[in-house]
């Protein structure tokens, strides 16, 4: 199951490596887009939990990282006014063309 990085600033200008074990953040995020803080949360929690649930149909048990990762970015999240927003600045590997 490939796995992939991808890099956000947050709205204090903080930039963070995050992680998924699955390309499915590729479904709900988008290098170069800025997202709502509550969107981005809201869109890579589901894509957190669906990665989870491939680790978890692939292997027989749930991807604790994938868990912890999304545990970070509600954690995060809360530091900054609902109104700020999230630029999402790399995916890594990219979707391919």
């Amino acid at each position: 199951m490939p796995e992939m990085t991808f890099t956000v600033r947050w709205p204090d200008g903080t930039v963070a490596n995050l992680y998924s074990p699955s390309l499915v953040m590729h479904d709900f995020l988008s290098a170069g887009s800025e997202y709502p803080l509550q969107e981005f949360v809201t869109k890579s929690a589901e894509a957190l939990d669906v990665a989870s649930a491939r680790v978890r149909a692939k292997f027989g048990f749930e991807c604790t990282s994938a868990m912890q990762q999304k545990a970070e970015i509600l954690a995060t999240a809360q530091n900054f006014n609902p109104s700020a927003a999230v630029r999402v600045l790399s995916m890594l590997p990219p979707l391919e063309a």
